[in-house]
């Protein structure tokens, strides 16, 4: 998941979990439940600081949901590569690699499943939530407000880095990865290997709009479903956004502006996609 992806979670979290209270908790006894929890040494020291707490806000922090209990106890998590929750009911079939089970009074049930477990669940307390250093290291949020263009110019003038890894580099700006980095990009009209400290500020401009405008929109679209990602929403419907990449995925097909072939080029081992005519 990226960004517009735990946004669109985040949101469905909001309207439909925040005031429920979790009757049971239950980490399933799969071979890599554990894995999920692994900052709990055991099932039941999980599980015990959720039971009878009640959901009372979901923020996001980059790539991180924070379900903030009523104890004042906080559910972080992280939904890795694969990681997604999904709304259930006691009649319908538990998903393969559903790991942990919340049950709620008022009925129905919040499953985290996640195939390839690189997601993680833990609870922690709010002041102990200062000390987690995943959260400490989090970048500037490009969809907060005090995130200005100037800002944004200064941070990349410091770094003489190529655009693309530097926009995936979580330390940098938070919440971007391959997809969406380079629908940025082509939205910017830079390429993927241009110098961070070579933009102008018509240049920074153009970048910081494609930024917003870009993840907003995949909000909108309710985040992006491939085919090999398997992300739907908290209710199991795909997003919408596959329609609307103007580059990602699309090598060899015209350009949506200019009708010139996408071309990809292998960035640390993961494919980029850009248009040679549009970008430069």
């Amino acid at each position: 998941m990226e960004l517009p992806e735990v946004e669109v979670m985040r949101r469905d979290l909001e309207k439909d979990v925040v005031g429920r209270k979790i009757q049971t908790a239950e980490v399933r006894p799969t071979r890599n439940a554990m894995r999920v929890i692994r900052r709990h040494g055991k099932r039941k020291e999980f599980t015990s600081r959720l039971e009878g707490r009640k959901f009372t806000k979901a923020e996001r922090r980059g790539k991180y949901v924070l379900l903030h209990l009523d104890n004042g106890d906080v559910l972080v998590v992280h939904f890795g590569m694969s990681g997604q929750f999904v709304r259930g009911n006691k009649r319908q079939p538990l998903p393969p690699h559903t790991h942990v089970v919340l049950t709620f009074n008022q009925g129905g049930d919040l499953r985290f499943v996640d195939p390839r477990t690189f997601g993680e669940m833990f609870v922690t307390t709010a002041d102990e939530l200062g000390k987690v250093k995943e959260l400490q290291h989090i970048a500037i949020d490009p969809l907060d407000h005090v995130f200005t263009w100037q800002t944004f110019g200064g941070l990349l003038a410091q770094r003489a880095s190529k655009l693309k890894p530097l926009l995936m580099d979580q330390k940098f700006i938070s919440g971007l990865g391959n997809i969406y980095s380079d629908e940025v990009l082509f939205a910017a009209g830079l390429r993927h290997d241009r110098m961070s400290d070579s933009l102008s500020s018509q240049e920074v401009r153009r970048l910081y709009r494609a930024l917003q405008e870009v993840l907003q929109e995949a909000i909108r679209y309710r985040g992006t479903t491939l085919v090999d990602e398997a992300y739907v929403d908290l209710f199991g419907k795909p997003g919408e956004f596959q329609a609307e990449l103007k580059v990602y995925g699309r090598e060899g097909q015209p350009c949506r502006r200019c009708r010139t072939p996408i071309q990809s080029v292998k960035i640390a081992g993961r494919s980029s996609y850009y248009c040679p005519q549009c970008q430069s």
